[in-house]
Order: C-alpha cells, then structure tokens, then sequence
C-alpha cells in the first residue's frame, strides 16, 4: 500500500461472538506504515469503548503477521502515531490482547507482538529484531520487553546478532507462549482467545514482569560491551543496544523507554544508519536488470562444473547446496579424484562441527558425479567453467562444450579478468555464452558478477540472475572490459596504495589504515591472502600494454620474484610463521621497499591514516564513476553492492558511491585535483564525477533514474 492508503482500508475490525478480531492488511507484508499504525490505534480505542468486546485478537493477513518497519518513511517527518504509541495502548489494554503469529513477525512486528498479552504462534512463523543490521536499534520497546520475556543474555544476542528465530526456538526462548499446527492464523487465534477467556486468563503485561539476575546480566552486559567494541569494527548501533538493554535491568520501565527511545533517535540520525539501509535497497536493486525483465530464465534442473580445484569445487558446493545435480569435469582420474575431495572436504567440515549429520553428507554426495569425458555432460542445462585463467586454454574448453553440448545449454566462465565476448567467438552459439564470476570460497562469497558479453541472449543473463537467487548470491550485471567491476576498479585503488607506499607509508600503516576505515583487511593482507602470483602473472600479461609514461612500482614484483607468495608460502608482505593465518610485519619487505624508494629518488613521507584513505577512496570513486559512464555497472548502487558484497567494503558506508555521496563529490574531486599535482596522469577526475558537481547532483541521481 502506497502512503495515500487509509487507515480503515489497511486494518479492519470484526466482532466475532466477544472477540474483536483486528486483520493487518497492508500488502505486501503488513509492513508497519502509518495507515496501520492510525488503524491499530483506532481498533484497540473501539475495543476499550465497547462493552461487548472481550478480547483482541490480532492478526495478519496474507503471508505474514507485521514484517517490521516500513523502511521507506525513515528520514522523512513523522507521522503520528508513533509505534511506541501503538504498542502502549495494547499493552495497556484492560482486555486481554492475543497476537497470533503466522510468517514473518520482525523488527516492530514483533515489538507490537510483546506487547500484547499472550502470543501464540504457528510452524511456519519467524521472528526477530533485526534492526541491527540497518544502523538501528528496536525503537518501540524491544530492548526493554524482550529481556523480560527471553532473559537478557538471548535478548541480547538476538539484537545483536539480528538473526531470526524460527517457531520452535521462539517457544523455547518464551517469546510466544504456544505454537499449535495448522495454517489458518484467525481459526486458530480464536481458538486460543476462548481457551483463554474459558480460563479467565488475567491481562499479563510484559511490562510488569522482573528481569531474572539482574547483577549477574549487568556484569554479562559489561563484557559484551568489550566484546562487540572489538567485533562491530566502528559500527554505532551495537553498543547502543547493550545501553537500551542495561537500561532494562537499571531503570523503571517506563525511563528504560525513553532511554531507547532516546538513543533509537541517535541511531537514525547517524550516517551508518543511512549507509545501511542504501545496502539494504541496493542489494535489491540489482536485480532489476534489463534483461530479466524482458525475458523468461531457461530451466536450469542440472550443472555441471569443469574444473575440481578449489574455485571448481566451491562452485560445486554451492549448486549442491541448493539442491542441484553436479557434474564435475577433470583432465584424469586422479584431477577427478582431487575435485570430489575438495568438495568433501566442505561438508566433512560441517559434519566435525556437527551443523551436518553423515546422512545428510552422504544425501548431498548422492548428486555429485565426477567425469573426464565430456560426453557425460551432454544433456546439462548449464555449464560453468572454472579452469585456469588463460585464454586460451579456455577458448579449447569452449570449444569442447560447443561440440558436445546440447542446443540451448547456457555455458558459462568463471573468470576474473578475460574477454569474455572472445571466449564467446571460439564456439558456434555466443547468445548462449554468459560470464558468471564467483569470489573466492565460491560457497561462502555472496557476490555473483554477471558478465554480460556482446552477442549473448536475454533469456541467458535471466539465466544467470536466476540460478544466482537459487545459490543465495547477491548478483550484479557487469559489462565486458577488463576486470569487469570489482577487479578493474580493485586495480586502481591498488595502485594509490602501491603509490602510497613507495611515497613512505608502510605497506602495514597502509592495512592499517583501511581497517580502521572498517574493511576487514587492508590491500597487502588481501594480496597474501589471494596469492602475489595471481596479480604478478596479471601485471606480466598487461606489461605490454601498460603506458610506458605511467608510474609503475616494482616492490610486489621484488617479492614475487623471492618466491614469497603470501600465505600459502609463508611469507609475502608479512610473514607466516609455522602456517599462521595472521602475518607478522617483515623487515626484510621493509627493506626491499627502502631499496626501490633510493633507486627512483624518492625521499619518504609520512602520512597520517586519513590521508591514505582520501587517496584510497578517491581512486575507488573515480575508477567507479567511469565504470558507470562506460555502462560497465548500470548504475551507481551496483558498484556499491560489488564491493559491499565481494570486496569487504564496510556495510555501514553503503558502498564506494554512497560514501562519496555523503563525504560530498565536490571534497572528492577537490581532493583528486589536489593530488593530481604529484601525478596528474593517475589523478585525473573522471568526467562523470565532473559533470555531477557541475549540476550538483550526486551519484544515487543516477540510481533513481536508471
């Protein structure tokens, strides 16, 4: 329902014998907009004022109770009544208010939930406070009820972590107080509200009840706050919720309210809470592509994977995991059996951690089939190929497919870097040649890039935007150039920070630097972690065609050419002694960065954590901004959900172009004028970001309008 809707046509009333049932109706999941929230008001005053109602019963209609929020009035003027509001005069009611809860009852669906008296739920009911994941904190008494009711520590960790519960977990925890089977939310709400009323069950306000070992909670809530200080790397909203949630046990309910309240203000108005819930839409967004609009997606029933290692194998695991047959293709019988063990190797994981018995283990295992004949793959509906990132070894895969493969088999490239319209031309269907890049571990990544290359046809990237929604990946349409999204821009702000150090940052107060910006790892962790030798055999194959006027550092190269590879080596730009996951600084690299400095007669620098990330991040929203332009990505948000999803971008920000929004595009193009002083054939604005402050408009314009 859009904002014109009423608030009589979103919530209806209806006198059942004394029960007044009161039916959420607000498409497409009850959301909590201001129509429902004026409705359920006006239906808990109607039940006060007439005497033939005994009770309430409240529920949603449709495939839901109250999925929450309605998300898009956040930042606009409020409009009365606010929850808190609401779920006072259902709390305070003097007849006994039941919710019934079917679907989805999250965020203020569950906070107007726990003020009601009883709960009851059905099987296929979810339920939790996600707030966190939006920058904010539950706002209308879930940091206070919900301590009550679950005790602080689950309370707690519920908010934190903003996961939900399912029916089951939901009883056990004592957030509902029933579940019974059935699929009929009303029928089986008014059989509770007659049990009930038989029972003379009293009016129980959460309010009322005590919060159990408050001292012991306090002491828990203190380490916590230590805890997640460490953990929420900067982000706001999660130390405000252990506030709200000592708040609880300290204070009389109703200051325990206001404190929340107080602080849900703070929350809403930080700019985390804006760079959220942009990921939040962004990650929607995406996709909304041309393509799947126009077309419908081929059937996809069976996959098959040409390559075991542990791209291959990660692939592999992801279809399995959602349910499809996997048919991988090795050279030999020994290639094949080090494929199926990489891909064992995953659920023998699970299975030590007990998240997976042996029979489920053996049931998934039943779908994989390794192969080294082509043959076996004749009749797949779709083809991913994760072989060596070499063209032409490649282009021989594809054209192997090409022969055995059956006409409309959708054949895919897992590649990083290459020409995906040439891999394309080395068969006899391009309009079925599609890329699809995963990120390493391919089971774990949440970003799919879907490479879109010249001839390939519509239903194909619908194809891929499908199986991606099928593997629980985040998709982002990308264009064919080299490095497509993440990579090519990777590139570019990889060699600010290559600049950075070679000018006198440290390759360790660079890392630094861009943790404490929020990324999990800075670039030179990430590169040891990769491996230097993937990005040394790329900077050999493009040394061609590099710019012979362009600056160029030679450090990685220095340390590449020792045979130190990153972690798999045990040493790269940091050292990893006896197999360690977190590298130590080595002053053998330190000396090698000294060494190149003196041969170019460069005088080191220092530089302070916010002048590295001004550079960083200039060079990662110029590189955007011609991404874009060039229709690379289709839009500004795209970028952002490539690197939010793929890269490590912290969430918070929202993305490199969303950051740039808030940080003001005039500051970033300042700051590129400013360094273009040094090295203006690097620093040049990109004619996009120029023409934006020209206008004065932003990048999300250019969301909107797409």
């Amino acid at each position: 329902m859009g904002a014109a809707a009423s608030a009589s046509s979103v919530v209806t009333t209806a006198l059942h014998g004394d029960v007044l049932v009161v039916t959420i109706d607000n498409p497409p999941v009850n959301a909590l907009g201001a129509a429902v929230r004026q409705g359920l008001l006006a239906a808990l005053q109607q039940a006060q004022a007439d005497a033939a109602v005994a009770a309430v019963l409240l529920v949603g209609a449709g495939k839901a109770f109250i999925a929450g929020a309605d998300i898009r009035e956040f930042g606009k003027p409020p409009v009365p009544p606010a929850l808190p509001e609401v779920c006072r005069a259902i709390e305070g009611s003097d007849k006994p208010v039941v919710a019934v809860l079917h679907g989805a009852a999250l965020g203020g669906g569950l906070e107007v939930a726990l003020s009601a008296h009883y709960r009851l739920a059905l099987p296929a009911a979810t339920v939790g406070l996600p707030e966190v994941n939006l920058g904010l904190l539950p706002g209308s008494g879930g940091t206070q009820r919900a301590p009550r009711l679950m005790g602080v520590q689950a309370a707690t960790s519920l908010m934190l972590s903003g996961q939900h519960l399912k029916a089951q977990a939901a009883l056990q925890a004592g957030l509902v107080d029933k579940l019974v089977e059935g699929a009929d939310a009303q029928a089986a709400g008014l059989a509770y509200v007659r049990e009930l009323l038989t029972a003379k069950a009293p009016v129980r306000r959460t309010r009322d009840l005590a919060i159990a070992e408050p001292q012991a909670a306090l002491a828990w809530l203190e380490e916590q706050k230590a805890e997640t200080a460490k953990k929420a790397r900067g982000l706001f909203s999660p130390l405000k919720i252990i506030e709200c949630v000592q708040a609880a046990v300290q204070l009389p309910f109703d200051e325990g309210l206001a404190r929340e309240r107080a602080l849900f203000i703070e929350c809403l108005d930080s700019p985390q809470r804006a760079g959220l819930i942009h990921a939040f839409f962004a990650e929607r967004e995406v996709a909304k592509v041309p393509e799947a609009q126009a077309a419908q997606p081929r059937p996809v029933a069976s996959v098959a994977v040409i390559g075991g290692g542990t791209m291959g194998a990660g692939i592999a695991v992801a279809a399995l995991d959602a349910g499809l047959p996997v048919t991988m293709i090795e050279r030999d019988a020994e290639s094949i059996a080090r494929g199926r063990a990489n891909v064992e190797k995953v659920y023998n994981g699970l299975v030590a951690k007990g998240r997976m018995t042996e029979a489920a283990k053996a049931a998934v295992m039943a779908r994989y089939t390794g192969s080294t004949d082509y043959a076996d793959i004749a009749q797949v509906d779709l083809v991913i190929e994760a072989v060596f990132e070499d063209l032409e070894v490649k282009k021989a895969v594809f054209r192997e497919l090409d022969r055995v493969c059956k006409p409309g088999a959708v054949l895919a490239t897992n590649t990083s870097y290459l020409d995906i319209d040439a891999i394309a031309a080395a068969t006899s269907r391009p309009q079925d040649v599609i890329g699809l890049h995963f990120f390493s571990p391919a089971n774990i990544m949440k970003l799919l890039e879907i490479v879109v290359p010249a001839k390939v046809a519509a239903d194909v990237v619908a194809t891929a935007f499908e199986l991606a929604k099928k593997l629980k990946k985040v998709p982002v349409r990308a264009g064919v150039c080299d490095g497509f999204i993440g990579n090519r821009i990777l590139a570019v702000y990889k060699q600010a920070a290559d600049y950075l150090m070679e000018d006198g940052a440290s390759p360790y107060e660079i890392d630094a630097a861009v943790r404490g910006f929020g990324f999990a790892m800075g670039p030179f962790q990430v590169t040891d972690l990769a491996g230097g030798d993937i990005g040394w055999a790329t900077r050999k194959r493009r040394a061609a065609t590099r710019d012979p006027k362009a600056r160029y550092v030679e450090i990685a190269d220095r340390i590449c050419e020792r045979g130190w590879f990153g972690q798999k080596t045990g040493r790269g730009f940091y050292l990893y002694p006896e197999g360690a996951r977190v590298g130590q600084p080595d002053p053998e690299v330190l000396a090698i960065v000294d060494a190149e400095r003196a041969k170019k007669g460069i005088t080191p620098r220092s530089f302070s954590a916010d002048e590295i990330m001004r550079r960083y991040m200039a060079a990662m929203v110029n590189e955007g901004a011609k991404v874009v332009a060039e229709g690379i990505a289709l839009r500004p948000l795209d970028v952002d959900v490539t690197f939010v999803a793929g890269y490590g971008f912290p969430r918070h920000r929202g993305g490199p172009m969303k950051w740039a929004d808030m940080t003001g595009l005039n500051k970033v193009r300042a700051d590129i004028q400013a360094f273009a002083k040094e090295d203006p054939l690097f620093w040049k604005p990109a004619p996009l970001l120029e023409q934006l402050v020209a206008e004065g408009r932003n990048f999300d314009s250019l969301n909107k309008a797409a």
